[in-house]
């Protein structure tokens, strides 16, 4: 579709409610010289990014972060307990086992307060360190640095690298980046398998992953969290960070003056310039960069950190690594690349103490918050009762007046076992006198561990009690005979007939 007529020297043209601008084709193309004009995108065209590799100290602690997590994610669904998968959330039949915790889905509210803390927690290290969370323990941080080093071992480093792909496909080219992308593939799959097996235990889940018997909802899942995994580690990387992360978008709002940053030291390095080990930078009139671009080249979303502070940035410090051991190669004092404040940078040849970094109000509100929640959380799974039961009356039979002139209620007691010893339960009724059970229902029976049984149970109001008609509240009292301390409390309503 033609664009409609722009005014002579608009430099604009409006088209489907977009400014594009327009640029004399003797600017941006000088072989046309046909004065036409050309459209200039609005959007930046990606560019592949090379990391180089880098060690130091910040990359060590990126590794054992690695170690740490992995170890976590891909060890925990093998441990066993009490005979049976130490971590597992059985979706099918609404248990969710934590080594010795048993769950049910009434216990939502403490995966809500679990939320509520890592949310505080994300909050707290952003206001004290900014995106150290990013840098070091994210998921797409942690499957990334895997995905890259297996790039590194196959395909060699990052000059290696920008040659084969610059280059013509040949035989080296087809073997190297075939056998990449069937490690990253394996990895892939197994990481889904991994996650899966949080879902469905594991061991009967590789069992039938051999015997190629999976059921297609887990065969479903394990390819799509593997594809997720190889899609956001192998391809899209960086850009998941720039583009599709929210937290890099509102991470701004939890900055401060006070916050710890990856920083430079412009009036250290600047003007920055190359020059000879030998040569004094004071006399040259240059400052302590020497322009050397490792810190570009080691960064894994291609920033320069010298343009200042930007959202992209992920507080990984490969950065820091990389300019320490340039500095150190020419003689010069480390820290021109560094976790810093922006007051501290601000301050030339100023430093900020620790103590001033970290108690600020935002930080210690943040803190007392994060504390009190907690304590809050740790003291309900202390008191926490290893028994949930529901009452439900039946509906069928509100109510009815039996042979002797008693009242009867039908109600469904829905017993479900919280721990991982077996349960002898009595169950008494009160809240109105004359109520009682029958003698053979006041003994549930035996539950074993992790299990859920319903009972049923019918109120006597005995005959000789006189009550007005309508809805009366009552209380069902289920305790453990053998643990006193088992003691759950449970209110209903009795109704009389008219």
């Amino acid at each position: 579709m033609k664009p409609p007529d722009v005014p002579a020297g608009s430099g604009t043209a409006s088209t489907a409610g977009r400014v594009i601008p327009i640029v004399p084709a003797s600017k941006t193309d000088a072989g046309k010289g046909d004065g036409s004009p050309e459209l200039i995108s609005l959007y930046e065209k990606h560019r592949k990014i090379h990391p180089r590799s880098v060690s130091g100290r910040f990359a060590n602690w990126r590794w054992v972060m690695v170690w740490v997590t992995q170890i976590v994610f891909y060890g925990l669904p093998w441990l066993t307990w009490n005979g049976r998968q130490a971590v597992l959330f059985e979706l099918e039949t609404r248990r969710f086992y934590l080594f010795e915790l048993v769950f049910y889905p009434q216990d939502f509210v403490y995966l809500a307060g679990l939320l509520v803390i890592c949310a505080l927690a994300l909050f707290l290290f952003t206001a004290v360190a900014g995106r150290v969370w990013c840098g070091y323990a994210c998921p797409q941080t942690v499957y990334t640095e895997l995905f890259m080093w297996i790039e590194r071992r196959v395909e060699g480093e990052r000059h290696h690298r920008m040659r084969r792909d610059a280059g013509r496909i040949n035989a080296d080219y087809v073997w190297r980046k075939t056998l990449k992308h069937v490690i990253w593939g394996l990895l892939a799959l197994w990481t889904g398998f991994t996650f899966v097996g949080y879902f469905s235990p594991i061991h009967v889940l590789g069992f039938d992953l051999l015997s190629l018997r999976m059921g297609p909802w887990e065969a479903f899942w394990v390819l799509f969290y593997a594809f997720a995994t190889y899609g956001n580690a192998g391809w899209l990387r960086e850009q998941v960070c720039k583009y599709m992360c929210p937290y890099a978008r509102f991470q701004s709002a939890m900055f401060d003056r006070g916050t710890l940053i990856v920083g430079y030291d412009t009036a250290r390095g600047e003007p920055r310039g190359a020059r000879s080990r030998k040569q004094d930078p004071a006399a040259l009139g240059l400052g302590s960069c020497v322009d050397c671009t490792l810190c570009v080249q080691v960064c894994p979303v291609g920033i320069d950190i010298r343009d200042g502070l930007q959202y992209e940035c992920i507080s990984c410090a490969a950065c820091i690594d990389a300019c320490d051991t340039v500095m150190k190669r020419v003689g010069y004092a480390p820290g021109l690349i560094r976790y810093a404040t922006e007051a501290t940078l601000a301050n030339p040849g100023g430093n900020t103490s620790l103590r001033k970094t970290v108690l600020r109000p935002r930080v210690l509100v943040y803190s007392g918050l994060l504390l009190a929640i907690c304590l809050a959380f740790v003291f309900s799974m202390w008191m926490r009762v290893p028994l949930k039961v529901d009452v439900i009356r039946d509906r069928a039979m509100l109510s009815r007046i039996i042979d002797d002139g008693a009242i009867e209620n039908v109600y469904r007691l829905h017993l479900m076992n919280a721990s991982e010893k077996a349960q002898r339960l009595r169950i008494d009724v009160s809240g109105l006198p004359g109520l009682s059970l029958p003698e053979n229902e006041q003994l549930a029976p035996l539950l074993a561990p992790a299990q859920a049984v319903n009972v049923v149970v019918h109120v006597h109001l005995s005959a000789n009690e006189v009550l007005a008609a309508g809805s009366h509240p009552i209380q069902f009292t289920i305790q453990e005979i053998d643990a006193h301390d088992i003691r759950v409390l449970e209110k209903s309503v009795f109704l009389v007939p008219r």
